[in-house]
Order: structure tokens, then C-alpha cells, then sequence
């Protein structure tokens, strides 16, 4: 098998990964059953289960995990004595957001300047994709040297660890000697990129009360205690002036010792606008992957249209904490209720609900799969050599693995770099980084087959 032809067979495949493509991000493949149809989850596990099928796996299987969603496994065996790898995607996708805000529909795949946009185009249902692709190329050229076992979870965007307690329920369904998890990214387009640390996280829904019921503002105002005045002081005592994380007894000051993120770069990749100012102190790298990062994701009080002069007697906030590796995301959600607790003001009810929690994770890049890797990007990726970078994000299956099976060796690619905008309107993938990465991906299967890992 040479490269060149690895690569050849993944760019014949491409027509048809962007018509795969096209049908799983149709699914509205939210897993908030408030807001989106169980119905739409459903129909893309099934797609999932339909396509590991097609490629021979056995032991096809839709898992329902303990969150109420459903997780997608196969097994593809592999020659008898070769060690195993776990591919690992999900399904699952953001709220579309704002769909008036996407230039094209979020959920019809549609090319625009080179890219692929729709909801999950690159985060990461492309990361499923990149599998397949990575698989069909091997079939065509020899076979899979190793066993695959492929996931694809559906409810990772949600956090709410079905996967994970479903794994520590079943241990050796998803044991591997080598597990590849597609879903981080490139630091830049065409710089192949592994991902070294993920930040953990604690999210938590607080809630004030202060009143029965509205009053007032006129009548009342000024002496009634306004429970949405309460949690905005609560919030804004989670921030330094200069913007950093401030909870009490939590550690703030991790520094990052890898890749450097030049601050131009960064303000061009979250598209901060002229003459608005980055907040917390120390280098980017520092603050977005080795410090903890506080995020209001969203506020329960009345909307500007419609206002009434009213005192609020209640009101609700739902909040992320990010956490590096080294802090515990349990010890860092206990710290942080105590300190919501502590700043509310006037004798407010607070209370504070978990509602979803991660570890962070650090991988050992000096492992043979690394290594392998590296000999495998640099093939995909002619003239450059796989970089290590941290990712703000948190995956919290990779240390449900580390601790199921500590001696499999844990790598994170895939398909998200800064352009992608995952998480945002207009996400969209590059192909060439879909086709690059599969390239990669089959090749480092290869070399790990030989390296003799099993």
C-alpha cells in the first residue's frame, strides 16, 4: 500500500462523504427533548447504525444510556493477533441558534467558498465521516490491519454523561489498546494538529428568589429586595476587573507551555471587534487552556420587548466553568457554590443545581500512537509536522476511557478549526481537511498495526 494511493481512493470518496454528509446533517439532531423531537436523534442513530452495517461491522447496536439517548456501537474485527482501536465521534449537534442569522439553511449542507456549511457539518457528524472515509480507503487498499470499534455518542453536546455511565456499566464494550477520538481540530487550516489537554467542566443552574411575586416598581421600588439585581451581582463577582475567573479558593494562574496563540490570531478567530478589548491577563494560551474560564450561557428574566416596571421576584442563570488539567471539576463545582452563596446580597434564596459536569484530561503525547501519528500526519500533510495544542473545550468520555482502561493510549483530531465556528451560526467544515485528516487517520492505523501495540 503507498500513499499515494491512500490518498487517491479518499479523494475519489469524497462526492459521496459529501452526500453522506448532506443526509446526517438533515437530522435535527439536538438532544434537548424541550425544545428539539426525540424523533430527529433517533433517525440519525439509526442512519449511524445503517452505515456501519453497510461497512461490515458486527455487533451494530443502539445503546440506550442512562441520560435517555441513545449511543451507536460496531465492531469491525481485524487479523487475529492485531491490537484494537476505538473511533469515537457524535451525532448529536448545537441548537442552530439564531436561524435567521445562518446565510443558508442550518441543517441543509450547502457549499459556500470552499467550505461545507450546516449544523454539526465539522462538530461532528464530519468526525463520523472522517472514519468512514478512513475505513472505506483501507478496505480498497489491502483491508483494516487493526480490530475497530467505532462510537458514536448522542448527547455530548448536552453534557449530561450517558455515555460515560453506560461505559462504566459495561467495561469491556469499549476496551481498545488505542482510542482516537474525532472530535477537536487543527489550531489552522492545513497545520495538522493533536490535541493535547481538554478543559474540564461544571455547569450549574442558579436561582434567586426574593419576593412572592412581582411588585411594583413605582410603589415598591428602591426598599423590595430584586432578585434579578441579586443575580447579577452574583455573576459579576465571578469576574476580576480585568475580566479573569474569580471563585473563591480556585486556583487561576495555570500557564501554558506549548503552542503559542498570538493575540492577533485569536482576536481574528473569535472576531472580536475593533477597539473592544480581550479580558484576563497573561498569554492567550494561558487564559483559554490553562486557566479557568467563567461563561453566563444564559439568563431567565423578562425580555426588553414587553417590559413591565416591575421588581423581579425571581430569576434564573445558567453558568459554565471551565477547568484546566490539574483541577477537579468536582472540587471546582463545590468551591463555586460556595462562593455563589457567599456573594448573594440582602439575604437572597439562592440555590444551585448541577446540571452537568466534566473532567478535564491531559494526554501522554509521548506514546507509540503519537508517534505513529505524527508519521501519519506528516504523509497527509506533506512539508509539515503535527503540532500539539490545548482545547478550551471538554470531552468528559476521554476520562471515563483513561480510567476504564489506563493503559490504551488516547488521541483527539478532527475537524474543527477556528473557521469551522462550531457552536455558532454558520458552521461549516473544509474538505480538504476532511479528506487530509481521513488520509491521516488511515495511515496511522497502519502504522499502528505495525508498531506491535497489542
Amino acid at each position: 500500500m503507498t500513499a499515494n494511493r491512500i490518498a487517491e481512493t479518499v479523494a475519489s470518496l469524497m462526492p459521496r462523504a459529501r452526500t453522506e454528509l448532506a443526509e446526517l446533517v438533515a437530522f435535527r439532531s439536538v438532544a434537548d427533548v424541550a425544545v428539539f423531537p426525540r424523533a430527529e436523534c433517533e433517525a440519525a442513530a439509526g442512519w449511524v447504525a445503517d452505515a456501519l452495517r453497510a461497512e461490515g461491522f458486527q455487533d451494530v447496536a443502539l445503546l440506550d444510556t442512562p441520560d435517555g439517548t441513545q449511543s451507536v456501537y460496531g465492531l469491525l474485527p481485524g487479523p487475529v493477533g492485531a491490537p484494537t482501536v476505538l473511533l469515537y465521534a457524535h451525532y448529536d449537534v448545537q441548537p442552530p441558534l439564531d436561524e435567521d442569522a445562518w446565510l443558508s439553511p442550518p441543517f441543509e449542507l450547502t457549499e459556500r467558498e470552499g467550505r461545507w456549511y450546516g449544523r454539526g457539518a465539522a462538530d461532528c457528524k464530519g468526525g463520523f465521516l472522517m472514519h468512514l472515509l478512513a475505513l472505506r480507503a483501507l478496505k480498497a487498499n489491502g483491508g483494516v490491519p487493526v480490530s475497530v470499534k467505532v462510537i458514536a455518542e448522542g448527547s455530548e453536546e448536552q453534557g449530561t454523561g450517558g455515555l460515560e455511565r453506560y461505559a462504566e456499566a459495561h467495561p469491556e464494550l469499549l476496551a481498545a489498546d488505542a482510542v482516537v477520538i474525532g472530535d477537536t481540530g487543527n489550531f489552522r487550516t492545513g497545520l495538522p494538529t493533536v490535541t493535547a489537554t481538554l478543559r474540564g467542566m461544571t455547569m450549574v443552574r442558579v436561582s434567586v428568589d426574593t419576593l412572592e411575586g412581582n411588585l411594583h416598581s413605582g410603589q415598591f421600588g428602591g426598599a423590595a429586595p430584586d432578585a434579578l439585581a441579586a443575580l447579577i451581582r452574583i455573576l459579576d463577582s465571578l469576574r476580576a476587573e480585568d475580566g479573569s475567573t474569580t471563585v473563591d479558593g480556585l486556583a487561576a494562574e495555570g500557564d501554558w507551555d506549548g503552542l503559542d496563540y498570538p493575540e492577533a490570531d485569536f482576536r481574528k478567530d473569535a472576531k472580536v471587534l475593533d477597539g473592544v478589548g480581550l479580558i484576563g491577563r497573561g498569554s492567550v494560551a494561558d487564559r483559554v487552556w490553562a486557566r479557568p474560564a467563567m461563561t453566563v450561557l444564559g439568563i431567565d428574566c423578562p425580555p426588553v420587548v414587553g417590559a413591565t416596571p416591575s421588581v423581579q421576584a425571581s430569576a434564573r442563570a445558567t453558568v459554565s466553568l471551565r477547568v484546566p488539567p490539574g483541577q477537579d471539576a468536582t472540587e471546582a463545582t463545590e468551591l463555586l457554590t460556595t462562593h455563589i452563596e457567599k456573594h448573594t446580597p440582602w439575604g437572597a434564596r439562592v440555590a444551585v443545581e448541577q446540571v452537568g459536569r466534566g473532567q478535564a484530561f491531559r494526554a501522554d503525547t509521548s506514546s507509540p500512537a503519537y508517534t505513529a501519528m505524527a508519521d501519519a500526519m506528516r504523509v497527509a500533510y506533506p512539508g509539515q509536522e503535527m503540532q500539539s495544542s490545548g482545547m478550551g473545550g471538554s470531552i468528559p468520555l476521554c476520562n471515563t476511557l483513561a480510567g476504564l482502561y489506563p493503559a490504551a493510549e488516547i488521541l483527539l483530531i478532527g475537524l474543527s478549526d477556528p473557521a469551522a465556528q462550531i457552536h455558532a451560526v454558520n458552521e461549516s467544515v473544509s474538505p480538504q481537511e476532511l479528506e487530509r485528516l481521513s488520509v491521516a487517520e488511515a495511515h496511522f492505523l497502519t502504522n499502528y498495526a505495525r508498531s506491535g501495540r497489542a
